[in-house]
């Protein structure tokens, strides 16, 4: 997320740009009601005025955004100055882009991993992680022996059960994962609340950068799988 624009001819402050009152967060001016540009480094979670935590309630995540998309809406500000009509129209933006990326899980903490510069945008790992190699070797083949027999016209209905088997297989390994992901994801929320140190959020966001990886490259697997058996 970007930085908003700022007043032209005026530095980004901690101060209101209309009335020069200190400001303490928020999107509007306490003082004189103002909406006010996002101060540099703002992220999602700061946009909702939450801090960067991932287990988040769906029904409060829903509830802020109904209640900030009416008070930032540009409707509201059709009789204000162009700076607060430009405000309202990119605070709007930001509102839902930032709501798109919190209310999924996984997104959400691809988004943290952004933040901390452990992962960049659309960044995944796709190579298979040693544990699951023997089985993934085994899957290619199978999926190998599938495109030979569906091409030869040979019969495939073995083929195509031992892929469905596989394929319940690595979704079950994918439930584990996200499993995982949650419990990873409480881990780092805890650190939250007891203010802790760089040295102990680390690892944990780096754990969080293994379990997405390993999701994405089960996942694909997955998916690779339900193609074949479909086009089979």
């Amino acid at each position: 997320m970007s930085v908003t624009q700022t007043k032209p001819g005026s530095a980004a402050t901690s101060m209101c740009w209309s009335c020069h009152t200190l400001l303490s967060g928020g999107h509007f001016c306490v003082s004189c009601g103002k909406i006010q540009p996002l101060p540099p480094g703002a992220d999602y979670f700061a946009f909702f005025e939450w801090p960067q935590k991932l287990s988040l309630d769906d029904a409060a995540l829903e509830a802020q955004f109904h209640k900030l998309s009416w008070k930032l809406h540009p409707d509201n500000f059709v009789r204000a100055s162009e700076f607060e009509r430009n405000l309202s129209l990119e605070r709007s933006s930001q509102l839902n882009d930032a709501y798109r990326t919190l209310r999924d899980p996984v997104a959400r903490v691809e988004y943290l991993l952004e933040l901390h510069g452990i992962r960049k945008e659309g960044q995944t790992k796709q190579q298979a992680p040693p544990e699951l190699l023997e089985e993934v070797f085994e899957l290619n083949e199978s999926l190998d022996e599938l495109r030979e027999a569906r091409a030869e016209g040979g019969d495939t209905a073995s083929l195509r059960e031992r892929l469905a088997a596989a394929q319940k297989n690595f979704q079950q390994k994918l439930t584990e994962v996200d499993a995982g992901l949650a419990a990873t994801a409480r881990e780092w929320d805890a650190t939250l609340d007891a203010r802790a140190d760089d040295a102990k959020r680390k690892p944990l966001l780096a754990k969080l950068n293994e379990l997405l990886n390993r999701r994405a490259y089960i996942r694909n697997l997955v998916a690779g799988v339900q193609k074949e058996l479909t086009e089979a």
